[in-house]
């Protein structure tokens, strides 16, 4: 079977019910949308053909990975406010969506999220990386991916054939599948904010052409604060996806387009209550430490000359992506599929960290001295004495410029199917630009969730520490450590093979998979300048009397290999058509890039003391049981993970040396009642640090955030004219922090959805995101409890409501 056959299969759910829509960009804005599921045995869509990281494509029920698959009806279900969100209801996996439009943490089965990102887990679209690497500092993948009405459906492989079929993904694979125009369809809708300040509108269309041709064209558009009140608007852009193909008689060729330039606001950890709620003039569950009185950051680029950045850009990506795809298959039952994408990619990080939040005076006179003072530096009170809740923070402003963060890559595959066995090789190409310059400075504000201001210090003498509330042309605070420059560049060659049997009810297949690669470019950190006129007003404030620069004239070289085998055995045996169990052991790796440079690892000639330090590598196994009768679906897997990691976090300027394990069940189940279905997914995991290098005294320690108990369940009641439903995701407790010093508490979120159909074509939604208002804290950058009892942490966002009109055509 052709790789477009497959997708043709879960492109369009809407053929099951003409009053059933699938919009997903609906989900995506808030708006939950229910069809009418398929009263049929197969609630987990176990016969549904999967593509990804596979050699070739298989159904859930004889494939011997963990596998899982969201189309749009199930998209719509969940109703997320971000890509990440929708992540959450994918079993095994940890998603910590509470940074925004993007800069999700996200984890699957125990491995680790020692710093940010998606380290171990790769983020595909139409079956290719969205980055590289998905932990790049101030980079993570899903800042450039958005769902919206061109996805198909989102498929997910955690452990499994991922780290053989895939590069820098030992974990896990999730990929986003797009609709390539196999009916003639469309749909346009409007998606307004209840409660806060957001208006978006969505369309696409597709559909077959004359000779083999056909199409899809769509994306949507979004203005507005988001979900929480900057101030500004803070959430502006969109995107826009194409995609051609011409079907022959043995195969497809297909040529796409993608360009998204959206800016979204990027939520840091905020002050909070360490045992839980908000504190005086602050909530944690709506405000932001965006402010509009501070909107511009002056100060000095990469090249050594003054330049000004926009702060409310945010997270600012521009990603424009062509690409290719070809499947056909040839004489002597040979298949050949190929891949490839160019994506150009720059753009900006832009936004506010804490890097202090504590007693308003304490901090004054730790910047002026004994005896100093602070007043407003602006807005409605500017030049009067600092009132309020007698807090300050010291605010580092994560400037943060994309010169470059393009990639190539190709993926090209040759299968040979024999009567039982298929045989497949395979060789994997791609480069990946990490061309980026860190230009933060540093400021004073007040604690305050509205219209913040800025601050001033005036010491005892009457004279201005700082200029305007700018503390610092650097971040002087971390020692000076973040004005720097990364232009680097990682080129990934991974040839691999796979071989699978069919030996009546059992399947058997083995994989293999080298990694090979280089880093090339340079790297340079901060050097001080002494009184530089930055603002050219003609003298030489506090702040101007020691200036960051980007040390360019003493940049380092990064001149590195590195190479790693990957393997991968499985093995399913179906007991009855509707029973099977299946079993696997997998071995894989990881390269690390920016976040390897100015460590303890890296030389001055561009080399590695640890040759190591350039690869961690993961050990899974795992077994697990399928099933399916009548209105009942089940999907359970056990799985044991070791995992090393080096690794570096920017905001505690700490390096990690570890090892870790972690053990658990998977469980993913349906069942269906007439119009009532229950659907979801609950993941136990025993994880601990095995080893630490640099700190023993943490080993034996439970993972930073990792939760025993993570679940997303879906109870929905569907007729032919309307649905509701809500979708619950909960974790158990978990501690902030590696020394397991401070724990978070439980938490529930539930998301209430319900749709109407005005005829069959219009259609009116309504959903309530976090509709109990519940506070959960996700991450924080303190691991104990603070004198004060104030930590900075992030939460979830708070209750939001949306309405959405849509129109299909």
């Amino acid at each position: 079977m052709r790789e477009q056959e497959v997708v043709r299969q879960g492109e369009n759910s809407r053929a099951r019910n003409p009053f059933a829509p699938s919009l997903l960009a609906l989900a995506v804005a808030g708006v939950g949308v229910i069809v009418q599921p398929a009263l049929a045995d197969d609630l987990l869509e176990l016969e549904e053909v999967m593509v990804t990281a596979s050699p070739r494509p298989v159904s859930k029920m004889e494939s011997s990975t963990s596998v899982s698959s969201m189309n749009t009806d199930d998209l719509a279900n969940y109703a997320p406010r971000s890509t990440a969100e929708a992540f959450r209801n994918i079993p095994g996996i940890r998603a910590e969506a509470s940074g925004g439009e993007g800069n999700a943490n996200i984890a699957v089965r125990g491995l680790p999220v020692a710093s940010g990102g998606a380290k171990f887990l790769q983020l595909q679209e139409d079956g290719l990386p969205v980055m590289q690497f998905g932990d790049i500092a101030f980079g993570n993948a899903d800042i450039f991916l958005r769902l919206d009405s061109t996805v198909g459906r989102v498929e997910s492989i955690r452990g499994g054939s991922a780290s053989t079929f895939a590069s820098n993904s030992p974990g896990g694979v999730i990929n986003v599948i797009s609709k390539t125009g196999e009916e003639a369809i469309g749909s346009a809708s409007a998606t307004v904010g209840l409660d806060y300040d957001s208006v978006r509108t969505d369309f696409e269309y597709g559909g077959p052409l004359a000779d083999g041709w056909r199409y899809h064209v769509g994306g949507f558009y979004r203005e507005g604060d988001g979900p929480r009140d900057a101030g500004y608007t803070g959430n502006s852009g969109g995107q826009i996806k194409a995609n051609l193909t011409r079907e022959f008689d043995n195969g497809y060729a297909r040529v796409y387009f993608k360009h998204l330039d959206d800016k979204a606001v990027s939520y840091m950890p905020m002050p909070a209550r360490a045992g839980g709620g908000s504190i005086t003039g602050y909530d944690i569950l709506e405000d932001t430490l965006q402010t509009p009185l501070l909107k511009t950051n002056l100060g000095i680029g990469d090249d050594g000359n003054t330049r000004r950045s926009d702060i409310t850009d945010g997270m600012h990506p521009v990603y424009t992506a062509v690409g290719t795809e070809l499947s056909f298959d040839l004489a002597d039952s040979w298949t050949v599929t190929d891949r490839f994408r160019k994506a150009f990619v720059d753009g900006g990080f832009n936004t506010p960290f804490p890097a202090e939040i504590g007693d308003a005076q304490g901090i004054t006179e730790s910047i002026g001295g004994a005896g100093a003072t602070l007043v407003y530096a602006n807005g409605s009170q500017a030049g009067s004495a600092l009132n309020g809740n007698g807090l300050a923070m010291r605010m580092h402003l994560f400037d943060v410029e994309y010169n470059d963060f393009g990639s190539y890559t190709n993926d090209l595959k040759i299968s040979k199917a024999f009567d039982s066995a298929t045989l497949t090789f395979g060789y994997y190409a791609a480069s990946q630009t990490i061309d980026m310059s860190w230009l933060w400075n540093s400021y004073l504000m007040e604690v305050k969730g509205d219209k913040a201001a800025l601050l001033d210090v005036v010491d005892a003498d009457g004279n201005l520490q700082t200029d305007n509330g700018l503390l610092a042309y650097g971040v002087p605070f971390w020692g000076n450590c973040c004005t720097r420059n990364y232009d680097t560049e990682y080129d990934i060659r991974a040839p691999y093979v796979s071989l699978e049997w069919l030996l009546g009810d059992l399947t058997l297949d083995a994989s293999l998979r080298h990694d090979s690669g280089s880093a090339d470019g340079s790297y340079a950190g901060t050097v001080q300048m002494a009184d530089v006129d930055v603002n050219g007003d003609g003298t030489i404030s506090v702040p101007e009397q020691s200036v960051s620069f980007v040390d360019n004239d003493n940049a380092l070289p990064v001149d590195y290999d590195w190479s790693y085998t990957s393997y991968s055995v499985g093995a399913n045996y179906l007991l009855t058509e509707d029973l099977a169990v299946f079993g696997r052991l997998s071995h894989g790796g990881r390269a690390n890039a920016d976040r390897l440079l100015f460590g303890p690892n890296v030389l001055t000639d561009g080399g590695l003391l640890d040759d190591n330090a350039a690869v961690d590598e993961v050990d899974q196994v795992e077994t697990g049981v399928k099933y399916r009768r009548d209105n009942l679906g089940l999907f359970v897997t056990a799985f044991y993970a070791e995992t090393e990691e080096q690794n570096f976090e920017a905001t505690t300027q700490t390096f990690f040396d570890r090892d870790y394990k972690a053990q658990g069940v998977e469980f993913e189940g349906s069942y269906q009642m007439g119009d009532f279905n229950l659907s979801g997914s609950v993941t136990w995991t025993d994880a601990e640090i095995a080893s630490d290098k640099l700190n023993p005294s943490l080993e034996g320690n439970t993972p930073r955030r990792q939760a025993d108990w993570i679940y997303a369940l879906t109870p929905s009641y569907t007729t032919d004219r309307y649905s509701v439903g809500v979708n619950i995701i909960g974790t158990s407790d978990a501690y902030a922090q590696d020394n397991n010093g401070l724990k978070f508490d439980t938490y529930t979120q539930a998301n209430l959805f319900a749709n109407y159909f005005i005829t069959p074509a219009v259609s009116v939604s309504l959903n309530v995101n976090n509709l109990f208002d519940e506070e959960g804290l996700t991450e924080a950058e303190e691991g104990s409890m603070t004198e004060n009892g104030i930590i900075r942490a992030r939460s979830i966002n708070g209750r939001t409501s949306s309405v959405t009109f849509k129109y299909e055509f």
